[in-house]
């Protein structure tokens, strides 16, 4: 009872604010309907606690593309359509390509600094996006050939040695690609530490954004001893912060000691530590290098894993899809060699493949929370500055305006005369967040699809009686999710090929 009064008198009092602030605004154009908030909380129990998406979705259907939130004294709105997206974080980014302000994981947790969590009104951000863009647009992906290709070369014969483990070996690929090319380090065990750690950093920073901290409505509880009713997000960031430290420090210091010893492979760490100039980064320059070589290792991997996932689970559903691509890439590359980059203009089916499964099951569902920072209009309705704007890029990529029949995986949608929209233009951002890693995830996702279907047939599981299994499948809830919960049957096409494959 007692942190319920607390509660009560915190919200009470920032509710008296807010309705101070609407009734002066009175006559101003009224928001976009959403689902009726509570006195005091707004919609904080409507919150949902998995697959948020879906449930935004559901939303949609009811009060229209833009669906209102507020929680206390925040609100929060969610897009829900193409249209709508586009024309606001795109066609309007100017002012809505900033981070809302995040307590728990920004400030507390110390990430405000990440590519990810900057705000674009600080003077860091064009330093940020200029070199991640240099180093990891396309022009710069040709230099990563020989790293994607090595890498590939492991996964597929550990594919055919252990299809068992397939998802170790997706998250292996991965992570070693993002380590390779960001630090110039070489994962050579199975329990890699940075393969862990990458892994173990994803998911402490998703239980800092969910469940709903009250310390993001209510900034004063920062100061709260960890011993106060109301300061269980403080125990909670106590277990975190030594995991979130490591993932930027530990990569960074173990770059750096590489290149001071000269022995070091180059890599976008290198190329701005030490500059062929000759130029000394300074203290400023050094800590923009963590931030931005840890958002290629931390930022990539999730997503990637991700998809390549979904690919496999896919393919063992829809065996004719995997048939017609698998013919494209044998008439096209043959089996001699492993496709490359430069094949992707021949192999336009498997491209769509590729684009399908990014459209029917979008790596980040819900992608990075834009804040509009100046009051705006959007077909009659009013959306103030400082609104929390979430585009619900699983809603979009499921719009039947867009996609008729979303439900269905098809690939040949992304083909013909009158394709439907390429998907790649959501899935990974908007406007000026978009993900500058976007040219480096699609080669590797192609790379990989293409030689995976070229070298193996991809089925549902099977039972001791050799029955298949109708697969499960969960979605792990996070800023990123990932299929769980399914199997698949994984057998070579060819066992020569794999023999050729050395590394």
């Amino acid at each position: 009872m007692r942190n319920h009064s607390i509660l009560g008198l915190l919200a009470a009092a920032v509710l008296s604010a807010e309705l101070l602030r609407r009734l002066l605004h009175a006559k101003r154009l009224p928001l976009p309907p959403g689902p009726p908030p509570r006195l005091l909380t707004g919609n904080v129990h409507q919150l949902p606690k998995s697959e948020p998406w879906l449930r935004y979705a559901e939303w949609a259907k009811e009060y229209g593309p833009i669906v209102t939130l507020r929680l206390f004294h925040k609100t929060h709105m969610i897009l829900n359509s193409g249209k709508a997206a586009m024309a606001l974080l795109d066609a309007r980014s100017g002012i809505y390509s900033d981070r809302p302000e995040s307590w728990m994981l920004g400030h507390l947790a110390g990430r405000k600094r990440t590519m990810f969590g900057l705000s674009s009104a600080d003077a860091r951000f064009p330093k940020y996006r200029r070199m991640l863009h240099a180093g990891l647009g396309r022009q710069a992906t040709g230099a990563y050939q020989p790293t994607m290709e090595r890498q590939l070369k492991v996964l597929m014969r550990g594919l055919g040695e252990k299809p068992e483990a397939f998802a170790v070996l997706i998250k292996t690929y991965v992570v070693s690609i993002a380590l390779k090319i960001s630090y110039g380090y070489d994962v050579s065990a199975e329990n890699d530490y940075f393969v862990d750690l990458i892994e173990e950093g994803g998911r402490v920073a998703d239980s800092l954004i969910q469940p709903f901290y009250f310390v993001e409505v209510f900034p004063l509880l920062r100061f709260t001893p960890s011993w106060f009713p109301l300061a269980f997000f403080k125990r909670a960031l106590a277990k975190s912060q030594p995991v979130l430290d490591a993932l930027d420090a530990v990569p960074f210091d173990w770059a750096k000691t590489q290149i001071e010893s000269g022995r070091y492979a180059e890599s976008f760490f290198s190329r701005y530590f030490s500059p062929e100039d000759g130029h000394v980064p300074d203290a400023e320059e050094r800590d923009i290098l963590k931030w931005t070589a840890s958002s290629i290792y931390s930022g990539g991997a999730h997503t990637t894993t991700a998809a390549i996932t979904s690919f496999f689970l896919l393919m063992s559903l829809h065996p004719a899809v995997q048939a017609r691509a698998q013919a494209e890439v044998e008439a096209v590359v043959g089996r001699g060699r492993l496709a490359a980059a430069e094949d992707q203009k021949a192999l336009p089916y498997v491209t769509a493949v590729l684009k399908e499964v990014l459209r029917w099951a979008p790596i980040a569902p819900l992608g990075l929370r834009h804040r509009v920072t100046k009051d705006d209009v959007y077909d009659g309705y009013l959306i103030p500055e400082g609104t929390t704007v979430i585009a619900n890029i699983w809603a979009i990529t499921h719009d039947t305006e867009l996609y008729p029949d979303p439900s269905v995986f098809d690939p040949a949608r992304h083909l013909g005369d009158n394709p439907q929209p390429n998907p790649l233009n959501f899935v990974f951002g908007f406007g000026r967040r978009v993900c500058p890693g976007a040219a480096l995830a699609e080669q590797s996702l192609f790379l990989a699809m293409a030689n995976i279907l070229a070298a193996f047939n991809i089925s549902r599981a099977r039972d001791a009686e050799g029955s298949e299994i109708e697969p499960s499948v969960k979605w792990r809830t996070g800023t990123v999710t990932c299929a769980t919960n399914f199997g698949c049957r994984i057998v070579p096409r060819f066992p020569d090929m794999l023999e050729s494959l050395a590394v």
